[in-house]
């Protein structure tokens, strides 16, 4: 894409079953610092009165700000990867979007400020920390920060930042396409940070909460705060003793190895130790994995990380 002095943004909005939260997250968009952005709207399959809203908000807006579309509804992560990958959606910059949250007014601002110093063909991200909410929009306290540099032995096992507070420039969204919507990866937002990390592209972490992330009953994926920590964490043991964490991590190993040819050349050691790792016995495994140099944060989830490996769970 060309780059300008005032450079396109598309956001991409996922939606089902959001009639309760979403009107607020589309007047948090409205009222952006920064005005050029156009958002493309996947809704896959609402039975409520989410296709409405959208109509509504298509047409209270200037033409052509919003465009709807129709989603494949195979579940939400099939949803961001299938818009990611719409031809007709060109950009200079993109920015995921949930339905449920809240955009501080800056965050599209910020993320710009971040992404502009990257040249236009090398693959850059930029992500967030949270101020979490409850359904009422009162705040709960803010998601743990990251303290180290980003990078692909940190991408193996865990996220950088939620989706929600995404932004990356179109050399990014191109890996995306190259890899396909078809891709059976956990989360849309890991996958990105996979490859933008494993290409050697440039990836950023603001410290600055650039989004109210909503918990409730209904989102598909929360945050870990006070209370709910110690639910998610009880959740994650049982889903790294079943396995979940084990199959999720063979899934994106198999769609990094069709990736292969677009890694960097150091990351692909990472890639071939953490992998041949991840099948040896005891020792040879440790050594592997520290070899590697895979890490999570905080250290309690590090430690937690060192557990799944001793356990053959990763």
């Amino acid at each position: 894409m060309n780059r300008s002095a005032m450079p396109a943004v598309a956001i991409l909005l996922c939606t089902y079953n959001g009639q309760r939260y979403l009107s607020e997250q589309l007047e948090s968009v409205a009222t952006q610092t920064y005005p050029h952005w156009r958002m493309w709207a996947s809704d896959d399959g609402s039975q409520d009165d989410t296709p409405s809203i959208l109509t509504e908000y298509r047409s209270k807006w200037l033409k052509g700000r919003l465009s709807i579309v129709q989603g494949e509804a195979r579940g939400f992560v099939a949803n961001f990867l299938s818009l990611c990958c719409r031809d007709e959606i060109q950009a200079d910059y993109y920015a995921f979007c949930d339905q449920d949250d809240v955009w501080e007014t800056d965050k599209l601002q910020r993320a710009l400020d971040c992404l502009q110093a990257v040249p236009a063909d090398i693959p850059a991200l930029y992500g967030s920390r949270t101020r979490l909410v409850d359904a009422n929009n009162g705040e709960l306290g803010l998601s743990a920060p990251f303290t180290r540099p980003p990078g692909f032995a940190h991408a193996l096992t865990q996220n950088i930042a939620s989706g929600n507070t995404m932004v990356f420039n179109h050399a990014a969204v191109a890996l995306l396409r190259a890899a396909g919507s078809e891709v059976a990866v956990v989360a849309h937002d890991w996958w990105l940070y996979l490859l933008v990390s494993g290409v050697g592209g440039q990836v950023f972490y603001d410290a600055y909460p650039s989004v109210r992330y909503r918990q409730h009953g209904g989102n598909l994926v929360g945050m870990k705060t006070h209370w709910l920590a110690r639910l998610v964490r009880l959740r994650t043991i049982r889903e790294v003793w079943q396995g979940t964490f084990r199959a999720g991590n063979e899934r994106q190993m198999q769609a990094l190895q069709a990736m292969r040819a677009k890694l960097s050349p150091a990351n692909r050691v990472i890639l071939d130790r953490f992998m041949l790792a991840r099948n040896r016995w005891l020792l040879p495994r440790l050594l592997g994995f520290w070899q590697s140099g895979i890490y999570r944060e905080p250290l309690g989830s590090h430690l937690g990380l060192i557990a799944a490996a001793i356990l053959k769970k990763i």
